[in-house]
């Protein structure tokens, strides 16, 4: 079976000289767009599925991650439920069935994701949940894109949260590599649960799934094994309206001819709420991933 190494694409560096001009500050984009399955999240996958024992794996995702677990499971040979939202992107939803796994889809106002994994996992006793991010599997996956961070010299990083566990293994790879780059986070303003947590020093859930445009980032609260590296190892968590996320969006086509998801622009979008932050600085802001319903996106930009 090949190593999650053999499997993984390089996250893909660019510099554009008009983004960097239009904004004012030394950007450099790393996106997982080209990344297998279209985000990060199939480095956690792999890994997961590579590594668990079970040879049948549920969890809940809005899409990335799931689509990501079902191309793993189906490269690893082992079978794969997703309990994904019906506001899920519809491009996200045919790639999870697309890859051969089973789709359970949920309204969330009534029925949270959770509670339905819960109720599945008792019909499927012998599957292995996988948390999309509150999972060791998980972060250790994503702690490759530190390591390749840590090969640039970058003063400052900026990277989405939602559940934290993007963020979290980044920074442990950044870590046993010695890199000092300062690593900020960015979140959706309607569902700053993540920043709330730093300022109290303690996980605060959001009361509810956040219905910000940045669909990748609607979690309830950061994971358990994920807090304790963000609370460590982040400079603050930069709250990005829904309205900056959109800009975010649009400068990413117009300006670097990428094809960002809203999550995937949050980055960009904190340095739009708080440019001042990070003048003379050398920028690196990741973008997530890249998959978004086409009637949305043509609707952003």
């Amino acid at each position: 079976m090949l190593s999650l190494h053999d499997v993984i694409r390089p996250t893909t560096f660019i510099r554009s000289s008009k983004l960097c001009d239009y904004i004012g500050l030394d950007i450099t984009v790393a996106t997982e767009t080209f990344q297998h399955t279209g985000s990060f999240k199939f480095r956690a996958a792999y890994n997961l599925a590579l590594h668990v024992g079970q040879d049948e794996i549920l969890t809940a995702s809005s899409g990335n991650f799931g689509q990501a677990l079902a191309y793993a499971c189906k490269l690893v040979g082992k079978k794969c439920t997703v309990v994904m939202p019906v506001t899920s992107a519809q491009v996200k939803i045919e790639a999870v069935r697309g890859y051969g796994a089973t789709v359970d889809l949920v309204d969330t106002k009534v029925v949270g994701r959770n509670e339905r994994v819960a109720q599945l996992a008792v019909q499927m006793p012998d599957a292995y949940f996988a948390s999309a991010y509150d999972d060791q599997h998980v972060i250790d996956g994503n702690s490759t894109l530190g390591d390749e961070l840590s090969q640039k010299d970058f003063d400052v990083i900026i990277i989405p949260v939602g559940g934290g566990g993007l963020i979290s293994g980044t920074i442990n790879g950044l870590c046993r590599n010695g890199d000092s780059a300062r690593v900020y986070g960015a979140e959706p303003l309607l569902g700053n649960d993540a920043a709330r947590s730093l300022k109290a020093g303690k996980i605060i859930p959001n009361e509810t799934e956040p219905m910000t445009i940045a669909d990748g980032a609607r979690t309830i609260s950061l994971g358990n094994l994920n807090w304790p590296i963000i609370e460590k190892g982040v400079a603050d968590i930069i709250e990005v309206s829904d309205e900056k996320i959109a800009e975010a969006v649009r400068i990413y086509f117009e300006l670097a001819n990428l094809k960002s998801e809203p999550t995937g622009a949050l980055s960009l979008g904190a340095i739009l709420e708080n440019k001042e932050k990070f003048e003379g600085r050398k920028i690196c802001v990741v973008v997530s991933g890249g998959n978004v319903d086409p009637d949305i996106y043509r609707t952003l930009i």
